[in-house]
């Protein structure tokens, strides 16, 4: 039988939880896919000072911008990495800014955010003057 001292339970309590991630004494946690950010990684930027983490995890489809941004602001206050103007923009640059609609937390690709779809292919062109008006002028 092993014996588990009473500072290791302590030491292996969460310091936060909510539905997606857990955060603990060494790094922030995906509870479904165990995806793991080391404590030391946290504040992580890029050469031109966006944040590396919310950029990264904006390209993974199961990863909700809600609950990501909770999980990695409570770990930022817990490990006293003091947050700035661009880990807002690195959000915004890697999320999107929508808010609000029926699935907030739904995948959506950068690719979506920044370069148009292509028309459907069931929605006809209408050119914006009349045949006949461009027949006349002929």
């Amino acid at each position: 039988m092993e014996t588990i001292r009473l500072d290791d339970a302590a030491a292996a309590a969460p310091l936060f939880e909510n539905r997606d991630w857990c955060l603990h004494a060494d790094g922030l946690e995906h509870r479904e896919t165990g995806y793991f950010i080391e404590r030391d990684a946290l504040g992580a930027r890029r050469p031109d000072g966006y944040w590396e983490w919310p950029l990264h995890l904006s390209e993974k489809s199961w990863c909700g911008v809600r609950s990501f941004r909770e999980a990695f602001s409570a770990a930022l206050g817990a490990f006293g990495i003091v947050p700035d103007r661009k880990l807002t923009l690195s959000f915004a640059l890697g999320f999107g800014t929508r808010v609000g609609g029926a699935a907030p937390d739904a995948f959506v690709p950068l690719a979506d955010l920044v370069r148009p779809r292509a028309p459907r292919a069931d929605t006809a062109f209408r050119p914006l003057v009349a045949p006949t008006v461009l027949a006349a002028s002929a």
